[in-house]
């Protein structure tokens, strides 16, 4: 343990020995990752490749205000469409790149959250919590309601052209790189702010607010500093699946369901940890997945009833999540190894 220079104690990076190992782990994973299209030719796994990936990359956003910061949004869903709808107007409609439109789409995301969080952070714990699924709401309903967006009929993006500028492809392996590409992106922001003085603030801010205040730290700026990023982050994830998709509804993309999902994937995972949301991802969407194929539409529902199971036994048994169940686990190893040889 150490701390910085405003006396907040933080825990101290891994290093020696441990670091050199898990710099080798991630770099053999990141090789796995982007040799799997090699090896995986089929369109269906690699779609669920492609789907575990972009709820990671959610996930992983929503874990910059609700994991690091310790806001609880459920109403992230909000951004998520903003982006979806900024990327999906501008290419169709004016034709305007959409990897312009990906990045307009996090900037209006991140204004608006400004907007939003001038009100909602005002309101502590489930208040908040509450108030952001009642935004979440209310930009559905104008959606909906929008002519220019398409109302409740949604929009279509054209495929008149394909290719990396259009971002539109016959294929699925481009949108894996594409998916693969914004999720290692947004780790590693979310890697810089875990070992920058934002990710201090962040988590003074989630355990000791009144402690974080006494020193200095302005809570409200450094909610709204947490949402702005976590809101950018989750709008480009919203236009990549816009453009994956082709077509968007207020259904598909301002659902209450999702922002559910991003809050889900970085509880089971472990909240507040860099990896947690991605292991989180990749079990829930598999559920998912693998329900909607055993049961179909005789089993709606299904996977809802395990993310339940799962949330509570992870609650009850394992409240840090997988990622921390397994880090106490081979700490405990560790501490039990160094007894051992202490009394020889």
């Amino acid at each position: 343990m150490s701390k910085n220079t405003s006396g907040l104690i933080i825990s101290a990076p891994p290093s020696g020995a441990g670091a050199n190992k898990m710099r080798i782990a991630l770099a053999i994973l990141l090789v796995v990752a982007l040799g799997l299209p090699v090896f995986v030719t089929s369109p269906t796994h690699l779609n669920l490749a492609i789907l575990i990936l972009m709820a990671a990359q959610i996930g992983v956003s929503w874990n910059i205000v609700g994991g690091y910061a310790g806001q609880v949004s459920l109403g992230h869903v909000a951004f998520y469409g903003i982006g979806a709808y900024t990327s999906a107007i501008m290419f169709s409609i004016w034709g305007i790149n959409p990897w312009i439109a990906m990045v307009t789409g996090g900037l209006i995301a991140a204004a608006t959250s400004l907007i939003i969080g001038w009100s909602c952070f005002r309101l502590k714990g489930h208040y908040f919590a509450m108030a952001t699924i009642a935004v979440a709401e209310i930009i559905q309903i104008i959606f909906t309601n929008w002519d220019f967006a398409g109302a409740a009929v949604g929009l279509t993006i054209p495929m008149s052209d394909e290719g990396w500028s259009k971002m539109i492809f016959g294929g699925k392996q481009p949108y894996y790189y594409i998916a693969l590409g914004l999720l290692l992106v947004t780790l590693l922001a979310n890697f810089w702010i875990e070992r920058s003085y934002l990710g201090y603030y962040f988590r003074a801010i989630k355990d000791e607010p009144d402690a974080a205040r006494s020193l200095g730290v302005s809570l409200s700026k450094y909610k709204q500093i947490a949402f702005a990023v976590s809101s950018f982050f989750t709008a480009m994830g919203g236009s990549l699946y816009a453009q994956k998709e082709l077509y968007i509804d207020p259904a598909s993309v301002l659902g209450t369901g999702i922002s559910i999902k991003m809050a889900l994937v970085s509880i089971l995972g472990g909240v507040g940890t860099l990896f947690g949301p991605v292991v989180g991802a990749g079990l829930l969407t598999a559920i998912e997945e693998g329900t909607r194929t055993l049961f179909g539409g005789t089993g709606r529902g299904t996977d809802l009833i395990i993310y339940a199971a799962l949330i509570i036994a992870i609650a009850v048994y394992y409240p840090n999540g997988i990622v921390g169940y397994v880090r106490t686990y081979f700490a405990r190893r560790k501490a039990a190894k160094q007894h051992q040889e202490g009394s020889k």
